[in-house]
């Protein structure tokens, strides 16, 4: 993980993105590219694909705040030209495409700085892992105790690969299953494959648990097992169709409306 961006704006929860993300540069000695994208509260100049002063002034203050936080690093801060809702979302999405890791934030639903649907479209098109920040709690520093949602689908594997320096240099790591015998099978000629078995080969000393199966919402038992675990990141594959996702709806979107802590996600 040599690569990474930051999405920043005006919020109050920028400053703790920066942390995370300082936190991780410093870690795996990587660049950090700051980029500044948020809607304009000015809708003439949405319209008109200019920036508006207010939006501007936000800018610079971006600049000063990211260039005060990552001092001695290797950085660069980047703009967008305006502010359209469409534009920004789109932005955020292909500049994301270009590094290893991208560091979002939550939607807050009462903040309107972002697109509601930004970080989802992030998340299922950039083809990159998305690291995203809660809008609640206080984190400035993530991946020592690490939660993977393991259900042996296409996404979870992504997931798992994308976050391997992340595991390899976490202080403990537990699988949560949502399959009864992992991703193996029941019958005793197929081989026995193993997650937990593959991550303690490549050095990851991993533990194994698997969620029951209950009729309390598979996403609502993950949060609530992460919290437990005292977890301060949850690295799962995005809209997979199996176990995870089978479940109220979206089990992507029910994350990224109730997550109680960071999560990684691939697609």
């Amino acid at each position: 993980m040599k690569d990474i961006l930051v999405h920043i704006d005006a919020g109050e929860r920028t400053r703790m993105r920066i942390e995370v993300a300082v936190d991780l540069a410093k870690r795996f000695g990587a660049r950090l590219t700051g980029l500044f994208a948020q809607t304009d509260g000015h809708r003439s100049a949405a319209v008109a694909r200019l920036a508006s002063d207010g939006l501007k002034k936000a800018q610079a203050e971006g600049e000063i705040l990211f260039n005060s936080m990552t001092k001695g690093l290797d950085t660069r801060f980047w703009t967008l030209p305006h502010g359209e809702p469409g534009f920004v979302a789109a932005e955020i999405m292909f500049c994301s495409r270009y590094f290893d890791l991208a560091v979002l934030g939550q939607n807050d639903p009462k903040d309107s700085l972002t697109p509601d649907d930004m970080v989802e479209q992030t998340v299922l098109n950039c083809g990159r892992p998305v690291l995203v920040i809660p809008y609640l709690g206080n984190y400035s520093s993530v991946a020592n105790r690490i939660v993977v949602a393991w259900n042996a689908g296409r996404e979870a594997t992504r997931a798992v690969h994308d976050a391997l320096d992340l595991l390899t240099s976490a202080k403990t790591v537990t699988v949560l299953s949502m399959r009864a015998h992992d991703d193996g099978s029941n019958s005793q000629n197929m081989p026995p494959v193993n997650i937990v078995d593959h991550l303690t080969k490549l050095g990851i000393p991993a533990d194994g648990e698997f969620l029951p199966d209950e009729e309390i919402g598979k996403m609502d038992m993950l949060l609530s097992r992460s919290f437990d675990l005292g977890a301060d990141l949850l690295v799962m594959g995005a809209h997979g169709q199996y176990g995870l996702s089978r479940l109220r709806g979206s089990g992507t979107r029910y994350v990224l409306k109730h997550m109680t802590l960071p999560v990684l996600m691939s697609h």
